[in-house]
């Protein structure tokens, strides 16, 4: 099915953000697994899992709708040198990747290609609700905690 070129444009620059947030959780969960955080590692490999799924599925849709997706780009990639600015690295990424979402979701309303918007918005719940909500969560934590208490619990 021929979709319109300004819908797959749209998912190519999503897909740029989904693959440097994976590629970025990749570099940072082999980080933790290294410093033996490996409550870190668990997740951010999780994290890098479900990255890889909403790259999947961005690359399946521009694929049927007869595009081209585009696997060099990366926008926003930033490896952190430590724990708390390897998290703030990996939260402001999910905040791009919320707010590209939301412009595409309303680009395909305005295009009325309702089933690009239905998909794009089961990735945003995953953006917000999960992956930007526990990144929140991790911060919080660090401030409440202190550095050293926090990586003492996620060994």
């Amino acid at each position: 099915m021929k979709g319109k070129q300004n819908i797959i444009d749209g998912l190519n620059e999503l897909l740029g953000y989904e693959l440097a947030a994976m590629d970025q959780y990749f570099i940072h969960s082999q980080m933790y697994l290294d410093w033996g955080l490996n409550k870190l590692y668990e997740r951010i490999n999780h994290e890098f899992d479900d990255e890889r799924g909403h790259a999947t599925k961005l690359i399946e849709r521009m694929l049927f709708l007869e595009g081209t997706p585009d696997m060099q780009t990366r926008v926003g990639f930033k490896v952190g040198k430590d724990v708390p600015e390897m998290l703030e690295s990996d939260l402001r990424v999910e905040y791009e990747v919320d707010a590209k979402l939301k412009e595409v979701i309303a680009l395909a309303e305005r295009e009325e290609d309702y089933v690009t918007r239905d998909m794009l918005m089961v990735l945003l719940d995953d953006t917000e609700m999960d992956h930007a909500y526990w990144l929140e969560q991790q911060l919080g934590l660090i401030k409440r905690l202190g550095l050293p208490n926090y990586l003492q619990s996620q060994m």
